[in-house]
């Protein structure tokens, strides 16, 4: 979890009235207050949290955010809906003297809108936590506006995903039309990515969730994958889809789920990384010298964190996706256009272009 970088805070807390325990890793702030989501899982843990953060360091400096990098995480068995308030705002309490000068929250995985609404009110700060409901509001500093939350609900990190994923199928050479996709993980970010993807023509063949895979060769359509027929409909297991013959494989759901059982099935020439580290850094090189191009998280899921930008600084959901659109293609384009020219592996041009945006940062500094 150490890098010369950081991190600056390791920060572990204990609620015994409710048995809460969480973590929050601030990475690094020398780009500005460390930024990333709280996740609610049953298993996570201090070194998940940490390599997420020091992720979210890259992210920001590369896209030119100035946000720094962060990472929250409560252990959460699972409840009722009360419970999890009492967790996520007793959590809030515990960091609010970060926020948000060193650390600004946001959605993760099993957390949205109302948990950010939650963690604003305990916090009493508007400005802790973005990804907050689009009718949360506040007044701007010009007392004749307001400032409105944009919920991750809108779709933002899965535009993003889309957006990269469409970027990566040009420069390779491939017709989107013409490309065939598979989406692990349908969560928020793996839902509108397929939304996205489909708009722009190309053909979704699988979908897949922890409990099992869609496919259809033809191409899957909306009413294939809503809630209900997800459920129905689900014939093969959750690992089948890492193993089919797609042009684009989407992860999108958890850390560390491309790993040593499944890595040698993949067929897909691309991967587009919409969960944060979908997999360690030693699989993705040996996917890499096996010919498959791989868009590293940092940059083809920072739709998220842009957004959290947009909304930091009061602009509307149109201005947000214009914003994602531009930030992300950019950056899509530059990492895979250096990648292909010196023969590297994508992560390590992203994160050689992020290191040095933070070095010449802390270098006007001194």
């Amino acid at each position: 979890m150490k890098h010369k970088f950081g991190p600056e805070y390791i920060v572990e807390v204990y609620d015994p009235k409710i048995n809460m325990r969480g973590f929050l890793v601030i990475d690094n702030t020398i780009m500005g207050p460390g930024k990333g989501g709280i996740r609610m899982t049953e298993n996570v843990t201090k070194e998940e949290v940490g390599r997420l953060a020091q992720t979210m360091t890259w992210k920001n400096a590369l896209i030119d955010i100035p946000f720094g990098g962060a990472k929250a995480g409560i252990v959460w068995p699972g409840g009722s809906e009360k419970l999890k308030k009492q967790y996520m705002q007793s959590f809030a309490k515990a960091i609010e003297i970060f926020t948000p000068k060193k650390y600004i929250s946001a959605p993760d995985v099993n957390t949205g809108e109302k948990e950010m609404q939650w963690f604003v009110e305990a916090t009493g700060k508007w400005n802790s936590a973005t990804g907050k409901p689009s009718n949360y509001c506040t007044k701007a500093s010009n007392k004749s506006a307001k400032k409105c939350g944009l919920p991750h609900e809108l779709g933002s990190t899965g535009f993003g995903v889309a957006q990269s994923a469409i970027t990566a199928a040009k420069l390779m050479g491939l017709d989107i039309k013409k490309t065939t996709v598979a989406i692990e993980g349908f969560g928020n970010v793996g839902s509108f990515a397929f939304k996205y993807l489909r708009d722009a023509g190309a053909k979704v063949i699988a979908v897949a969730n922890r409990k099992g895979t869609i496919v259809n060769k033809k191409g899957l359509k909306k009413r294939d994958v809503s809630a209900v027929n997800l459920k129905k409909k689900k014939k093969l297991d959750h690992e089948y889809i890492f193993g089919l013959d797609v042009d684009i494989l989407i992860p999108a759901s958890v850390t560390d789920v491309i790993n040593e059982k499944n890595k040698n099935k993949i067929k897909a020439k691309i991967i587009i990384e919409g969960a944060n580290i979908p997999m360690k850094d030693k699989i993705e090189k040996e996917l890499f010298k096996k010919g498959v191009l791989i868009v590293p998280d940092f940059v083809a899921n920072a739709g998220g964190v842009i957004s959290s930008y947009a909304e930091y600084r009061g602009f509307s959901p149109d201005k947000m996706f214009e914003l994602i659109r531009k930030k992300v293609v950019t950056m899509t384009t530059r990492v895979i256009e250096e990648s292909i020219k010196n023969k590297k592996n994508p992560r390590d041009v992203g994160l050689m272009i992020a290191r040095a945006k933070i070095e010449a940062k802390m270098n006007n500094m001194q």
